[in-house]
């Protein structure tokens, strides 16, 4: 199993329900794509990132296709690229 974290900071925090929407849609337009989880940070430090999403695969060849699968590119990148200031990810096997 691998796990898929990524975290964005965005431009303005009134998209995060768009961009959270938009993530979570990832769960049924991505066959593989195990299990998807969107939250919204609560606590508004000056080091938290807005949103997280959490997507857990079957393996790294599943991730890397993900990467590139049209719904993600078409649908998920297209639809945030310009809510989004800023994303950093770690991806780890569990």
């Amino acid at each position: 199993m691998l796990t898929h974290i990524v975290f964005f900071k965005l431009h303005d925090k009134k998209d995060v329900g768009k961009v959270k929407q938009i993530l979570e849609s990832i769960e049924g337009n991505v066959e593989f794509a195990r299990k998807v989880k969107v939250g919204i940070d609560v606590v508004h430090s000056k080091r938290a990132y807005d949103i997280a999403l959490i997507v857990k695969f079957d393996s790294l060849k599943d991730m890397e296709t993900y990467q590139v699968h049209p719904y993600h590119v078409d649908v998920v990148i297209k639809n945030t690229k310009d809510l989004i200031q800023s994303s950093v990810s770690v991806d780890f096997e569990d």
